[in-house]
């Protein structure tokens, strides 16, 4: 497998969440430490759940980087791809690095200045270092969160699938209905009572 493409001098951008059915939509940016050996990141999807913790930790102590997260809610009083591409948007503008190239996962820019350096790339997170950064963060980040939320709500199963709608989840989703962290924007969620 060939590795991945690092980019000197730029912000990796990426998000986690966007098809689940509960829970937050997570943004991170992530602007590495360049005299770090990073040809052992991948996209976050590509790797095991043990892989990525450990990466996340590599990330977290050799670079600089922010989260976003946006809750249900807000995802249901907009919409997730509007929500998603703000959550980014925040996420960049704390690390308060404006001037450095933005490389942002996808084929949708976030509302930034026309004038600044980003690139949109496709399953970026699959070609270049610093989005599969982005996507370490973005990932770990949001799957503490379900871990979380499972022990608030231990009917759905939100430690194993994260808010996927996986047939775990849709089962406990017909047997208890939606909870409050479900985006009842979402079918099936929309057609169930709260």
């Amino acid at each position: 497998m060939a590795s991945l493409q690092y980019i000197p001098n730029a912000i990796g951008v990426d998000e986690a969440g966007r098809g689940c059915l509960a829970g937050p939509v997570v943004a991170a940016a992530v602007f590495l430490d360049d005299k770090i050996d990073w040809t052992d990141l991948n996209d976050s999807k590509k790797l095991t759940e043990n892989s990525r913790e450990k990466l996340y930790q590599k990330i977290v102590h050799n670079s600089i980087w922010r989260v976003v997260e946006k809750s249900s809610m807000e995802i249901d009083h907009s919409n997730i791809l509007k929500v998603t591409l703000n959550a980014m948007y925040d996420a960049v503008n704390m690390l308060n690095l404006s001037q450095k190239k933005i490389l942002i996962d996808g084929n949708q820019r976030p509302p930034f200045d026309s004038s600044m350096d980003i690139s949109c790339i496709c399953s970026g997170d699959a070609k270049i270092v610093n989005i599969a950064a982005a996507s370490i963060i973005a990932k770990v980040t949001r799957d503490n969160i379900m871990r979380s939320m499972d022990e608030k709500y231990p009917q759905y199963g939100f430690g194993k699938h994260k808010g996927y709608g996986t047939k775990t989840h849709l089962l406990a989703l017909e047997k208890c209905g939606p909870c409050e962290i479900h985006r009842y924007s979402y079918a099936p969620v929309s057609r169930l009572k709260r």
